[in-house]
């Protein structure tokens, strides 16, 4: 059952601020790209990665993926104005014998390898569709003339939802390759979420824990949040290493 994972990396990532697209913007040093894709190669759950890029940056992106992959197979197609266009460009690029498509947010760059085992282990069971999610910790509030705006007034609260049954969703999604085929090709809407297009077909999309280092690099705020993860990823690390010959032994 070969596995690929997708990651649509072609936006400009405007709420970011200016400079790169946002896949390519750094955090200590390294494009978020490269920290993602490294993620899911070290997962051991993946055969092929298809990176959908900026046009203008797809020999760019190879050229910094190549030594990144390592035994992993890796493909770079030109990604498209939106994100759904970028997931179906790369989709139609996967070979024949791919049955279990992974689709993961370069901006999630920090997702823990477990959490890509877990779905791809729930799509090896029989689940159709599978998505990472949290408990909602946030008291939720639907507005009314909500257009997005954090700052916006004269709008009103509709109603306090439950939060007991919201989930906040993650990547890696994972499909069955046939159901995420017919998913995009059902619909012409530019969806930010593939598990929704599964769902407008009927199929029953499987929930798995997510996890709080799997959050979406969005705004200026996400990119300290990220720098402080690895910091403390590297002190664990280096805490966790046996002493080397001549260090001094405890007792």
């Amino acid at each position: 059952m070969p596995t690929a994972a997708i990651v649509p990396a072609a936006g400009r990532g405007e709420r970011l601020g200016p400079g790169a697209p946002k896949a390519l913007r750094e955090v200590a040093g390294v494009p978020l790209l490269v920290h993602a894709v490294r993620g899911l190669c070290d997962s051991g759950q993946v055969d092929l990665v298809v990176v959908a890029a900026p046009p203008t940056d797809r020999a760019a992106v190879e050229s910094l993926l190549r030594p990144v992959v390592a035994d992993v197979a890796l493909a770079v197609v030109d990604g498209g104005e939106t994100r759904q266009q970028s997931v179906a460009a790369a989709l139609d690029s996967l070979p024949d014998d791919v049955d279990v498509v992974l689709v993961h947010d370069a901006a999630r760059a920090f997702t823990p390898a477990e959490v890509c085992a877990r779905v791809v282990a729930a799509l090896r069971a029989g689940a159709e569709a599978v998505v990472p999610v949290l408990p909602v910790a946030d008291t939720i509030k639907q507005v009314s003339g909500a257009t997005g705006a954090t700052g916006a007034t004269g709008n009103t609260v509709e109603a306090t939802l439950d939060r007991t049954s919201l989930r906040a969703v993650q990547t890696p999604q994972g499909f069955r390759r046939d159901v995420l085929v017919r998913a995009h090709a059902a619909s012409s809407a530019g969806a930010t979420d593939d598990a929704s297009l599964a769902e407008a077909l009927g199929v029953a999309v499987t929930v798995v824990d997510g996890s709080d280092e799997a959050f979406k690099v969005t705004r200026p705020l996400d990119l300290l949040l990220a720098e402080a993860l690895l910091r403390a990823r590297a002190t664990s690390a280096y805490d966790e290493e046996p002493p080397g010959p001549g260090a001094p032994q405890a007792g």
